[in-house]
């Protein structure tokens, strides 16, 4: 065994009176990598916050140890005028007191001049949202060259010769140019590639990736997660994953920690685990992630509710060269028929989103046709827009924080004058027992909820005009595992008892399977392939379909 490079014991974390992590224990190797499981607010990212030093809430408490050994990883120090144990004066133990190269430094309650040196040298991290966590005013190479001038003292030459480098390496096409370019001018999973250079710029001995590839597309998924390892083979790095998705993991880790309420219920091997888990709480986690092979409730055929032809809307783009025109949905066609779910599904970019938002009025399309029910739908009134309604992707941000619940799901029922009949505090109460939560949540704030209570209520809202269809883009993306089982289920109920139709957006093709009764495949704005979803998940007829059905993690990795 060798020795770890990162070794907590014993942690636990207090916020006021409350202990929000237990007693939590794990080790990462030299080259090995850990995964970290559990439902939100299970502590996964509190607990590896913690553990690196970067929690910073307010009556925060953090007590245990928390030991980086910084000669310990087989490729530390290996970069840009990195000694051969990474950075100098990083090697302390106990509060700061100088030692060898093997005793490391104490994380838990190490002063903050101390962990500067640390974080972005010998820790780099990789979190969900790249578009948080870059700069949106600085340009791509300054946020690489900022961390090799501060911790490589590099020359601002030398650093831009090693970003570029960083830029080859995760990736990212035509690198030179893109080192001008603004986070905003990238696509999701070209901005996480920047997030994972400027986390590897320093050649660090620990990488914390957290959710990294949550919002992202099942091929742009495979691809971080093969550059990660590339890189960890490469460099030796040591990486703790965090994820709710054990399928993620699963392709990942060595070893997988489980943690429920702050606790840590399993801690085995990977493959030990996938294949006997102990708890209940890990078989209720591993039943609930979404896997090829459901398949939606049979649906009939009926008439045509939704149709669309020859769709097509363009953006005018600002370029650091000079402005351009994307093309973002190009002549696309498609019917959706009464009752039944029509899933899209594509890579980031494909125009899977623009299509919801044209039909929504969000975006004035080129040219085209769509109908609804007969109704042109594109020059719509109010009376033929309320048949039409859509559930966004983070209901945090779809909520207004300020207002209560039952007033959001209001506000609709106010500006169309319904209902008809009753009051409208009826109508609330109804809704919210369609979405199985009761009549008191209206009487909270969004912040009060939990993220699958949020999204019940965006659902609800929709629901609150009684439409004909309703587009799901992206609606249980951002939800734990079995949080998004618990959704799915509630949507196939009220697509039976109510004769919803649905469109549903997604870039997971699992849960696409589990939901829809036939499925539109976009790519660079075009439908190229368009087939009910027994025939195409059974013989795709598309390369591009094929590879996305080949991305797409399997039940059991293979090591």
């Amino acid at each position: 065994m060798s020795t770890p490079v990162l070794q907590v014991t014993d942690l636990s974390v207090s916020i006021g009176r409350r202990e929000i992590v237990h007693g939590l224990s794990f080790a990462v190797e030299p080259g090995g990598t850990l995964g970290i499981v559990g439902e939100s607010g299970s502590g996964k990212s509190l607990s590896v916050l913690a553990a690196t030093g970067l929690l910073d809430a307010p009556g925060a408490r953090v007590t245990g140890s928390s030991l980086l050994r910084v000669g310990a990883g087989a490729g530390a120090g290996a970069g840009a005028g990195a000694g051969a144990g990474g950075s100098v004066g990083l090697r302390t133990s106990g509060r700061g007191d100088a030692k060898g190269p093997d005793s490391g430094i104490q994380l838990v309650g190490a002063s903050p001049k101390a962990l500067r040196r640390v974080h972005g040298d010998a820790i780099g991290f990789v979190f969900q949202d790249p578009s948080t966590s870059l700069h949106p005013l600085l340009t791509l190479e300054r946020q690489i060259t900022e961390t090799l001038e501060t911790h490589r003292k590099l020359s601002r030459r030398q650093a831009r010769v090693r970003a570029l480098e960083l830029l080859e390496a995760v990736g990212l096409p035509d690198p030179e140019r893109r080192l001008d370019s603004y986070p905003h001018q990238l696509s999701g999973g070209q901005r996480q590639r920047v997030m994972i250079a400027i986390a590897l710029a320093c050649d660090p001995v620990l990488l914390v990736a957290d959710e990294p590839t949550t919002a992202l597309d099942v091929t742009t998924q495979a691809q971080i997660i093969s550059l990660v390892q590339q890189l960890q083979h490469d460099s030796g790095t040591a990486v703790v994953w965090i994820s709710h998705d054990l399928g993620v993991v699963g392709q990942v880790a060595d070893d997988v920690l489980v943690l429920r309420d702050g606790e840590a219920v399993e801690h085995r091997p990977v493959l030990d685990l996938l294949d006997s888990p102990q708890h209940p709480y890990t078989q209720k986690l591993l039943e609930a992630r979404p896997r090829l092979g459901k398949v939606a409730p049979p649906a009939p055929e009926g008439e045509v509710l939704l149709s669309v032809r020859d769709l097509d809307v363009k953006f005018p783009v600002q370029t650091p060269v000079g402005k351009t025109v994307v093309h973002a949905v190009d002549g696309v066609s498609f019917d959706v028929q009464r009752g039944r779910t029509l899933g899209i599904v594509g890579e980031s970019g494909s125009g899977k989103s623009t299509i919801a938002n044209a039909l929504t009025g969000l975006v004035a399309p080129e040219s085209g046709k769509a109908t609804l029910g007969g109704a042109d739908l594109l020059r719509a009134d109010r009376s033929l827009r309320r048949r039409l309604a859509m559930v966004f992707q983070d209901p945090f941000s779809s909520l207004d924080p300020r207002m209560r619940v039952g007033d959001s799901i209001d506000e609709p029922l106010r500006v169309h004058g319904l209902p008809s009949s009753g009051t409208r505090a009826e109508r609330i109460a109804e809704l919210l027992d369609l979405v199985d939560l009761p009549a008191d949540f209206a009487t909270r704030y969004p912040h009060e909820l939990s993220g699958g209570q949020r999204q019940r209520i965006s659902i609800a809202r929709a629901l609150a005009l009684e439409p004909d269809v309703i587009i799901l883009d992206e609606a249980t993306a951002s939800l734990d595992v079995s949080i998004q089982a618990r959704v799915l289920e509630l949507l196939r109920r009220l697509q039976v008892e109510l004769g919803l139709t649905y469109v549903f957006i997604a870039h997971d093709l699992a849960i696409v399977q589990e939901m829809s009764h036939d499925v539109l495949v976009m790519q660079h704005g075009k439908a190229v392939e368009q087939a009910s979803a027994g025939r195409l998940f059974a013989d795709p007829a598309e390369e591009y379909t094929r590879a996305l059905l080949a991305a797409v993690p399997p039940e059991r990795p293979v090591r």
